[in-house]
């Protein structure tokens, strides 16, 4: 994991007020639950008392949690205020607690801060989908490492393979390019143009002009969330939320703003979210083939130019990962 980082970790709709939500993200357990002000709180679900989860505990009038096991009662900060045993009106020693995880909630998804010490910056979303836009949404459970599923979206050559009776229709299997082009330490585009053989080699980036290929782009943003630019009106956008090690939630997430009536978008967001389940599914079966789940930047492959986006992420992501004391 890259640290001291905002990452996407559920949606929004996942989290009711009145429940705890228990979860595992990064590979730690945590609980969710939302304070009477719609405020979202995080901390470690290992009761620091028996290891019981606190998320089978009970949400409490005044925002607290309280452990099923012996009733210990904690705050939004982590801190255990009351143990039962002790009596009420007993203050709790300052060690009696867990750790507290900072949290963000824009763009009807919670991120939560990963890394040593508080938030340097708040999150930011894609800046171009704006209000306007409605869509829908489905997650997928896949069997790898979070950073596979991310390459998957940034493997500009499986297309007219994998998806060659979907999006990759047309047996355009030469690629030229990709164009890869940084907008930010931790933001980049990527432009490619896949066409049918015809004698020709692929082109290198250096031999394409950008505005000769296709006007759909994709853009990624660190450490965990992609976008297609279909449209100016459609967008297909993904978050690739670590479980743990080995299993990665992907939120993915059809936004249409054709119309001015958000519940018509609405509707043709859910019709079209049934071709992207089909489409998804087409990349699961093969990307939960690759050995091994989780990706480095040295590993034991043999890349070609096409990977170039695959690389850039790969070298970005080990240079922020030095760069937090990784």
């Amino acid at each position: 994991m890259i640290k001291n980082q905002w990452y996407i970790v559920m949606s929004s709709k996942e989290l009711k007020k009145g429940k705890l939500v228990g979860v595992t993200r990064f590979g730690e357990k945590l609980v969710f639950w939302r304070s009477k002000d719609g405020r979202v709180n995080c901390i470690s679900d290992i009761c620091c008392h028996r290891g019981a989860s606190l998320s089978h505990g009970r949400l409490l009038e005044n925002d607290r949690i309280m452990c099923p096991f012996h009733g210990f009662e904690y705050d939004t900060d982590g801190k255990v205020k009351v143990i039962p045993a002790f009596g009420r009106n007993v203050e709790v020693p300052e060690r009696y607690k867990v750790k507290k995880y900072y949290t963000y909630e824009i763009a009807d998804f919670i991120w939560v801060w990963y890394g040593d010490g508080e938030p340097t910056h708040i999150p930011k979303y894609f800046d171009d989908i704006s209000e306007e836009f409605s869509y829908s949404e489905f997650t997928q459970v896949w069997n790898v490492n979070y950073t596979r599923a991310i390459e998957n979206q940034l493997d500009v050559v499986h297309v007219p393979i994998v998806h060659y009776n979907t999006i990759g229709k047309g047996n355009r299997t030469v690629v030229d390019g990709p164009i890869v082009k940084w907008q930010n330490e931790t933001m980049f585009y990527f432009y490619v143009h896949n066409r049918v053989d015809d004698g020709t080699p692929a082109k290198k980036p250096d031999e394409i002009d950008i505005n000769d290929i296709s006007k759909v782009y994709l853009e990624f943003k660190f450490p965990n969330f992609w976008q297609n630019h279909i449209l100016d009106k459609l967008r297909v956008t993904a978050a690739f939320v670590p479980i743990d090690e080995e299993h990665t939630k992907i939120y993915l997430r059809f936004y249409v703003a054709f119309t001015k009536i958000r519940f018509i978008n609405k509707i043709i967001s859910s019709i079209g979210n049934i071709f992207n389940r089909i489409v998804l599914n087409q990349d699961r079966r093969v990307v939960e083939t690759q050995i091994p789940k989780k990706t480095e930047l040295k590993m034991n492959e043999k890349l070609i130019l096409g990977d170039l986006p695959i690389i850039e992420y790969r070298k970005k992501r080990e240079e922020l990962k030095l760069g937090n004391g990784d």
